[in-house]
Parts: C-alpha cells; structure tokens; sequence
C-alpha cells in the first residue's frame, strides 16, 4: 500500500497471528467533527469548565472516536478494501484526551473454513504504551485482491469563534450600558434585547407603541415587568426621544429596533442633535469570519453615499478606534483602502484619494493604524504567502511595526 492507493489483503492471505497498525493523533477538530457527524454533545467532551469537575477532570474524546480509529484499520490496512463489518465486541479502558496518539493494532485471531470470515484480536495504545481500548472484531475478508486510490478528503475548517468569545468575556466586569432601544415592535428585536440583557450588556430602555411592542413580547414569550418603557406614538418621536436620552446623559447608548435605518439617524446626524462629535458619523460591519485568523471590519457600508477624502480619513479613524476597542491597544490594525485597481490613477478619484489617506497616516493625521492603498478587493488581504510584490514591499516598510 502506498499513501495514493489502498491495497487488500485476502482472506487466503491473512495467516493466523498476522496484523495491521494504523495511529492517529487526537485534536479539538476530531472531537467537534464526531459531535457534528454522531450528535454527541456529552459535555465530558465539549464544555471545558464541566469537564474540569467531572472524574476525568478536564475535555475527553468520545470512546467511539476511539473505535472508529478500528473501523478505518478493518477498511483500509487488514484485511481492507472489501471487507465488510460483522460484529466488535469494544472495553474502553482509559480516556483518550486531546493530543493523545493512539495506535490500533488488529491481529488475526482466527479464520473460519467453511466462510471467509475472520476473527482479530483489536487493541488501542497511547503513547505512553497504556491500552485504552480492546475487544474482538469479525468480519467478511475480501477473497478478490483489489488496489484502488485512496479517497481524497475534503478540507474542512471548523470555526471556534473563540475571537466572539473573546470580545464577551472583555466585556466581563463591566457595568451594563443603559440603552434606549428605539421602536423594538417585532419578536426578533425584542429578543436581541433579552439576549443583551442576559449577557450583561445592557439596561434596556424601551421607546415605542407599547401596544406594539407588547403584542411582539406576547408573541416572543419575553417578560417586560422588569425594563422601563417609554409609550410614543410612532418610530420617528421614539427616535426623537432616544436622542434626547442619549443628549442628557440618562442612556449610553442608542440600539436600533424594528425601524429603516434613516428614521434613526434622521434624529441623530443633525448639528443640532447634540450628538454629533468633530468625526463623521460612519457605519462598520464587523465579521468574524471562520476562515480568517482575526475579526474583519467592513466600512462604510450603509450610512456614507459618496464621501470624499476628509470624510474617508473619519471613516478610517472611526474603523480604527472600534477594532482597537474590542481587541485592545496592544495591537495595531490594517486598514486597506479600496478602489477597482492597486494602481494609483489621477484620473480615478477613488485611487486619489486612497493616496492621500495614506500620506495622511504617514503624518499623523489619521493615527493608531496602518494604511495601504488603493487596494484591489481581490487582494487587499496582506499576509506571509502573498505574491504581490506590492505587497511584500509594504511588509517590509513596515516590518518594525507590531502588524496584525
């Protein structure tokens, strides 16, 4: 058998006493897989702080993990391709843990006469030579001799979102932000609210219909006895209203219910709101996306139309201070600037502009990020295997700097 081809062994070839190994190393992604695929959410294997009280004291993999380990060495090593599964009787003997490298030994035991089928002795060692599993398997052994290619497996990424997690558990120790929650009239709305509420984020306020919005916490089966609630007659006064909370300082901050998005800020982007600071107001999306190593921050996708140089610097500092915000100031971000080519162009104003965002970096006008710019979307992310060599030249300009 080589690693591109999986090659059998007989019933006729299989002589009593002969064997087949087959190791594998235990990972978090091993154990998430076999809860996706089985169902098996024993939180012996997927809560790190139950595990730690258990009699195992910390996360185990599943004891059929373990026994699949024999299945893949029945199929593929001895007898392999064409055998079929009979009957495994399995003791499991000590837990297998993340990191474990376990090896499965099958021995042929015994070899029936009047069928091809065969008994063999299945054992599961670590690396320190303890048995963690043993037991009998019998299967129909293939009588034809058979070389195929082995299977290629697909990559698969199992997302942790532990930088989620992360950003919550900052939040831990923190007092909860009264929050004038505008117009929340519909179950969804309301039960972001709730979910806020019990992770300790806010203390919320409610402006709206009450008769709407209580005909949406009936409907979402939430309790409002114990938030306050101010009655207005529709989204705009309640918008209104949020905005005057906010200006005298009895609410932090300012959540958005079941209303357009230019109700809400048709009440807060005025001069005379009382909100506006000396910054552009801008909107940022902010991603976790399971295949990137960090979260992403997309902006300004929903309040800016067609800003121009001074409001993208805003836009910029604004991305820059929420990234620093929620992952702390020990790090620095990249911020890329798009337009439709890398290419600075006099005669395409996005690409302009790029450029002067990035001299308006270099003399700390903008501050607490990196720029680069303009940026194609298809390559606008920046990290060790990147072949363009602008970008490789702008690693090495800034190769002194703490880089995330």
């Amino acid at each position: 058998m080589t690693d591109d081809f999986l090659e059998n062994i007989t019933f006729d070839e299989l002589a009593i006493g002969r064997q087949g190994t087959l190791t594998r190393t235990l990972t978090q992604d091993d154990i998430t897989l076999f809860a996706v695929m089985s169902g098996d959410v024993n939180p012996a294997h997927m809560d790190v702080e139950y595990a730690k009280s258990d009699i195992f004291h910390g996360i185990i993999g599943q004891g059929m993990w373990t026994a699949s380990l024999i299945s893949a060495l029945l199929g593929t090593v001895i007898p392999g391709v064409g055998t079929i599964y009979l009957e495994q009787d399995i003791k499991f003997k000590k837990p297998v843990r993340i990191g474990d490298t376990i090896t499965v030994t099958a021995i042929v035991r015994d070899k029936r006469t009047d069928k091809p089928i065969v008994t063999l002795d299945c054992k599961a060692v670590n690396q320190r030579g303890e048995i963690v599993a043993d037991g009998l398997a019998t299967v129909l052994a293939p009588k034809e001799k058979l070389r195929v290619a082995r299977a290629n497996l697909p990559q698969i990424n199992i997302p942790q979102h532990d930088r989620f997690n992360a950003i919550m558990q900052r939040c831990e120790g923190l007092e909860a932000l009264h929050t004038a929650v505008v117009h929340p009239v519909k179950p969804d709305a309301l039960q972001a609210v709730a979910d806020a509420v019990k992770a300790g984020l806010i203390v919320p306020v409610l402006i709206g219909p009450m008769g709407k919005i209580k005909a949406a916490a009936k409907e979402a089966k939430i309790d409002l006895s114990k938030w306050e609630t101010i009655d207005t007659e529709h989204s705009h006064e309640a918008a209104a209203k949020a905005v005057e909370l906010a200006v005298s300082g009895k609410v932090a901050a300012i959540m958005k219910g079941s209303l357009h998005t230019e109700e809400l800020l048709g009440a807060v982007v005025p001069h005379d709101s009382g909100l506006r600071t000396e910054f552009r107001i801008s909107h940022a999306y902010v991603i976790d996306a399971p295949s990137y190593h960090k979260i992403l921050i997309v902006t300004d996708a929903a309040i800016n139309i067609a800003p121009d140089a001074a409001t993208k610097a805003d836009i910029c500092q604004n991305a820059i201070t929420l990234w620093r915000t929620l992952y702390g100031e020990g790090k620095i971000p990249k911020v890329a600037i798009l337009a439709a080519t890398e290419e600075m162009n006099p005669k395409m104003q996005a690409t302009v502009d790029a450029a002067v965002l990035c001299k308006m970096a270099d003399r700390c006008q903008i501050t607490g990020g990196i720029l680069d710019g303009p940026l194609a979307f298809d390559n606008a992310r920046i990290d060790v295997t990147g072949a363009c060599a602008h970008h490789q030249a702008f690693k090495r300009r800034h190769a002194h700097r703490g880089i995330d």
